[in-house]
């Protein structure tokens, strides 16, 4: 059993920054990928920026230039670091992490979320 629990949200004005942290625990061998996705009400789920445990990323091209995702693979930790945020930035933001717990159990696991708010 794997529990992510993210921290860092809140609400802050356009143009401000805030950094989102997510920390796993449980039963972990590795993970092999982390990510942040966001949900703003009536929208769906979409991906953020993801990162391996290579060090490779991925963001989505409204916060590219913006946003920078890193991880600290001892701490089985990854963290979001936010800047330049926009009122369209506000949705609740989940950590996603695929998890492996054992030789061919590998599973993905969901935070439950933290609100971002961005004020104009």
């Amino acid at each position: 059993q794997v529990q992510l629990v993210e921290s860092g949200g809140g609400l802050v004005q356009a143009g401000g920054s805030l950094r989102l942290s997510c920390a796993a625990s449980g039963t972990i061998f590795s993970i092999n990928a982390m990510g942040w996705y966001r949900q703003a009400p009536g929208k769906q789920r979409e991906l953020v920026a993801t990162i391996t445990s290579g060090g490779s990323t991925n963001y989505a091209d409204s916060v590219k230039g913006r946003f920078t995702i890193s991880r600290d693979n001892a701490e089985n930790t990854v963290s979001l670091q936010m800047n330049s945020l926009k009122p369209e930035d506000t949705a609740v933001y989940y950590c996603n992490a695929q998890v492996l717990a054992g030789f061919n159990s590998q599973n993905t696991y969901w935070g439950q979320g933290t609100q971002v708010t961005v004020s104009s």
